[in-house]
Order: structure tokens, then sequence, then C-alpha cells
């Protein structure tokens, strides 16, 4: 396999774990809550996908915005009705939260759902270009997962809702007193978190099996990918997404599949020495 097929593999790989880690570091940076759920609402997403398809016979581009907009209501709900009531307390307290919470939530996928690995199948051909070989279903994901990454930084960057939640991840105190109701942002902030674990379970699922087993590794992968890039912003999670597909993709090649995660998690212990608010993080936000 030539340098340019495995920079292309990386490429593709690191725009899905963007994706992945997108949401889970939108909550980690404004809630300062990490979110156990993160990885089982991916798998939500890719599960609730193949069966509209499977079922259906609709195209899982179309069901996407149906499973995101479920997904959203179900991260404002469990936001507002229940990490509320314990947003302000210490790390561990949330994160024991979302831990049970995620319980719950695997266990019921893995009763109604099995664990069997499920994935919708579209078989559109490859594409080849200058030597790079690509099956057309994952250039496919690759366009919805940037599609996504840049709608979410457009909708922070240039909405009510997106200027209202920058406003209570700078200063919860002061976007109080302005009148903004914070409660509400955080919940809004969860959902749509919720939301692009969603779009990026329904992604996934076009381009690789999906199974509950996933959830753990799809959680360890977003912390790696927020570490490595930082907190703060839409494009930590885009460089670090991009930085570990592109790693792995290598390291798979040279020491082996089964230990190219391996060379993810060390980056993370070395950038959390030398420079722990990550590539293009916010200081302030390690």
């Amino acid at each position: 396999m030539g340098f340019e097929q495995i920079l292309a593999n990386g490429i593709v790989l690191g725009t899905l774990y963007a994706c992945i880690a997108i949401g889970f570091s939108l909550v980690w940076g404004v809630l300062n809550v990490i979110n156990m759920l993160h990885g089982s609402f991916i798998v939500l997403g890719g599960y609730l996908t193949y069966f509209a398809w499977a079922y259906t016979g609709v195209s899982p581009v179309l069901v996407l915005p149906v499973v995101a907009a479920l997904l959203f209501g179900l991260g404002y709900g469990l936001q507002y009705l229940f990490i509320n009531k314990v947003v302000s307390a210490p790390v561990l307290t949330t994160l024991t939260l979302t831990f049970g919470l995620d319980m719950i939530l695997y266990n019921l996928m893995t009763v109604y759902f099995t664990a069997t690995p499920r994935r919708v199948s579209m078989e559109f051909g490859r594409v080849e270009f200058l030597g790079v070989v690509m099956p057309v279903d994952r250039l496919i994901g690759m366009g919805l997962a940037l599609a996504l990454t840049a709608l979410l930084f457009v909708v922070l960057r240039t909405s009510r809702i997106g200027r209202a939640i920058v406003a209570v991840r700078m200063d919860r105190e002061a976007a109080a007193l302005m009148g903004i109701k914070v409660n509400h942002i955080y919940a809004v902030t969860f959902g749509i978190a919720a939301l692009m674990a969603g779009a990026a379970g329904s992604v996934f699922a076009m381009v690789f099996p999906v199974t509950t087993n996933l959830s753990g590794v799809f959680l360890g992968k977003a912390f790696v990918i927020c570490v490595i890039g930082g907190l703060g912003g839409v494009s930590g999670a885009l460089v670090g997404g991009l930085a570990l597909g592109i790693i792995e993709s290598f390291a798979g090649v040279l020491i082996g599949p089964q230990n190219a995660i391996t060379i993810g998690f060390v980056l993370m212990l070395v950038l959390l020495i030398v420079r722990p608010q990550g590539l293009v993080g916010v200081k302030g936000y390690e």
C-alpha cells in the first residue's frame, strides 16, 4: 500500500473520528461534564439508521435528520431532568451520573437490539484518482461528516443560540446576569452533542458495522481526540480527529492494526505533559 493510499485512508477515518468526538468536546468544554453516555448515543444513532433502512428501505441519508432530531430530544431531556441537578457538583459526581445513565441505555440496546454487528450496505463501487482507490460509501460518509462539522461551526459562530452557548462557556455567572437561561442553554448544549453523536452513528453505520460493544471504543476515541486537538471549539475536534485517523492509518500498516490504537494513547499522554490544552485548544480548557 502506497503512501498516498495510507494518507487518504487516514483522512477519511479522521473525518469520521472528528464527527464522533465533536459532541463530546462540546459538553466537556461548555458544561465541564465528561459525558460517559456519548459512545452509546453514537451506537443508538447507528442502530436507528440501520433498522429504518432495513425495514422501510428509506435511504440512510434521509433517515439521518430524523435520527439527529430524536437524539437531540433525548439529550435535552436527560440534561434538563437529571444532569442539571448536579451540573455544578464536582466532576466525579456528573461522571458517575452519566456512567449510570450509560449503563441503562447500553443494556436496553443490548436487550432489544442485541449486540449483533449491523451495517447499512450501500454498494456504490469504488473510484480511483492518482493511484488512490476509495470506496464511494466512505467518500459519502466523509462528506456527511464534514458537512455536519461545518454546520455546527456555523451555528456556534453565527446563531443566537450559538452565541449564548459560547457566553455560558466563557462565564456562567455573567451570562446569567445578562438574562441567559443557563439551565436551558446547558440542556440545548447537551442536546446538540447528542444530536451530533446520533448523526455520527448514522454516518458510521454507512461505512462500518455498528454494535453495542463499540460504545466504549467510541467513548475512548472521543476522549483521545479531545485531548489531542483540545477543547473550546470545533477546530479542536477536527484537528484531533484528523491527527488520530492519519496516525492510526500509518501505524496500522507499520506495526499492525492491533497496535495502532496504542500509538494514539501514547500521543495523548505526551500532549498532556507538554501541551495540556491540545494542538489547537484554548488555554483554560485543559
